[in-house]
This record gives C-alpha cells, sequence and structure tokens, in this order.
C-alpha cells in the first residue's frame, strides 16, 4: 500500500501545481527530484529506527504520521501553490519550492516505511537479502498499480481532495491496525553458522 500511495500522491502533485505552474517538464523535474530526495531521507531514518527495539507499533505510528502529514495537502495545496506563485513565477524554480513545501515532510515518513518493514520481516540474517528483494518487489508492483490505478481511474472518478482524503484514511487505518494489533518484538538471529 505505501508503494501504491506514494505514487499516487506523486501524480496528483502534477495536477495540484499544473494551473499554477503549468505540465512542463520543469514542473515534473521538480516533483520527481522531490519525491527522490524525501524517500532517499526516508529510508536512511528509517533504517536507522528499526536499529532500536523494531515492533509493531512503532510501525503503526509510522503510518499514522504519514496520515496526519498528507492530510494537510488537502487543506493547503491551492493556498500554497497560490502563496508561491505569487513570489516565484518561473515554473523551474516555483514548482521545485512549491513541491518541497507540500511534499517533502508526508515523503520522507513514506520513506521509512519500507525499511521499517524490512526490519519487521526480517528473522534471520541468511534470509536478509531475499527478504529484502522479496519487500521490494511488493512494494514496486505496488508503486506500479498506484501509478496506473491514478492516472487511468481515480482522476477520473474522483476530486484530488478526495483522493487524498482516502489515502490519508487509508495509512491511518493500516496504522491504527498495527498499532493496536502488534505482534512480538522480533530479534535478528544469524541463522548461517
Amino acid at each position: 500500500m505505501c508503494g501504491f500511495l506514494i505514487m499516487t500522491i506523486e501524480l496528483l502533485g502534477g495536477k495540484i501545481l499544473s494551473p499554477y505552474f503549468g505540465g512542463s517538464v520543469y514542473v515534473w523535474g521538480s516533483i520527481i527530484t522531490v519525491f527522490m530526495l524525501a524517500l532517499s531521507i526516508g529510508y536512511l531514518l528509517g533504517g536507522k529506527l528499526s536499529l532500536n527495539n523494531p515492533n509493531t507499533r512503532k510501525y503503526g505510528i509510522l503510518f499514522i504520521l504519514a496520515a496526519l502529514t498528507v492530510l494537510p495537502l488537502t487543506i493547503g495545496h491551492d493556498a500554497v501553490s497560490d502563496w508561491v506563485f505569487s513570489y516565484i513565477e518561473d515554473p523551474r524554480y516555483g514548482s521545485l519550492v512549491a513541491s518541497t513545501i507540500l511534499f517533502l515532510i508526508p515523503t520522507i515518513i513514506l520513506g521509512m516505511i519500507a525499511p521499517y518493514s524490512v526490519r519487521l520481516l526480517v528473522t534471520s540474517t541468511h534470509s536478509s537479502g531475499q527478504t529484502a528483494g522479496f519487500l521490494y518487489f511488493i512494494s514496486t508492483l505496488g508503486s506500479a498499480a498506484g501509478t496506473l490505478a491514478t492516472s487511468f481511474y481515480l482522476v477520473l472518478w474522483f476530486e484530488i481532495d478526495h483522493i487524498l482524503y482516502g489515502s490519508a484514511m487509508l495509512l491511518f487505518a493500516i496504522g491504527l491496525v498495527a498499532f493496536f494489533f502488534p505482534q512480538p518484538s522480533l530479534n535478528l538471529t544469524d541463522n548461517s553458522k
């Protein structure tokens, strides 16, 4: 779901910014840059967080925080885009600043989920590579599904704000399940001996 929702929000970013900065390669370059930068930071932070007593309660909190940072996009994306456009009309820099303000924090938190997921699923150092590979396989399939579902269907059936609300509610629901129905803490063991 995380890969699905990252791509949903990224694609909606283009629709959010296009009334102000257009749909040029500059705008998409800004959006993609912010998402890639945010995901790289999120991967690093999520990996560090997973070292300290990983458990599904903390995992649930990541989803809840992601939901809480996606929610303001529904309320403030027009105001932020309008404010940035009033100071920076150049589509290159205006879209970069607006993308950073709107998408950096939510995407950092969404990026933290993947490495934390790997840590929760790995039960031995011997199988860690296979587990990580499988998780990234599933996540990337989710990203592909989110890209197609959003671009082919969701934007035709729903308003941008409704899709964002739905994304936030889904993240929040997943977070609640992980938080209130925790699995026991896992300890990584070296079973290669």
